[in-house]
């Protein structure tokens, strides 16, 4: 029998109501799977996106502060063409550091509270836990992974 879990305590309470209800030690095989580390793209392609892509923030806030530039611009000393370049480079930049942050926050408040970190930081993802017993006991085996939270079971 295989089941997944998040590294947590109820991995732990499942291993040992395991041992206590007679699978032996040396049935029970765990190992934690490592997450995939992606790199952050500001540009989104047809094929490959993420759902967060930094170039919109910074798109709608530059075309903002060009506009206002540029209509400002024409009541201000170097005029509208210059204001509305520099309304663009801070709107862009506005836009970047905003959607930075927001992504941070979605981030930080899509990862469970209960999960495990590394050393870096990194939320170590699940468990899978391997479980060789006889067929009259996988009954009961599925039972208790299932009341422990398992993510899934086969």
């Amino acid at each position: 029998m295989a089941a997944s879990f998040e590294y947590s305590l109820h991995l732990e309470l499942a291993i040992s109501e395991l041992e206590q209800k007679g699978v032996a030690r040396d049935s029970i095989f765990a190992f934690p799977l490592k997450l995939r580390v992606k790199e952050k793209k500001i540009f989104d392609s047809i094929n490959r996106a993420d759902g967060i892509s930094l170039f919109d923030g910074m798109a709608a806030c530059g075309t903002f502060f060009l506009i206002m530039g540029a209509i400002f611009g024409y009541l201000w000393y170097w005029g509208p063409i210059i204001w509305g370049l520099i309304g663009l480079v801070f709107g862009s930049g506005l836009g970047y550091t905003l959607d930075r942050f927001a992504s941070r926050i979605i981030r930080y408040k899509n990862s469970p509270a209960s999960s495990i970190t590394d050393k870096k930081g990194d939320r170590i993802s699940e468990v899978v836990l391997i479980i060789d017993c006889h067929q009259d006991q996988a009954k009961m085996v599925e039972g208790i992974l299932w009341e422990n939270s398992a993510i899934g079971v086969s």
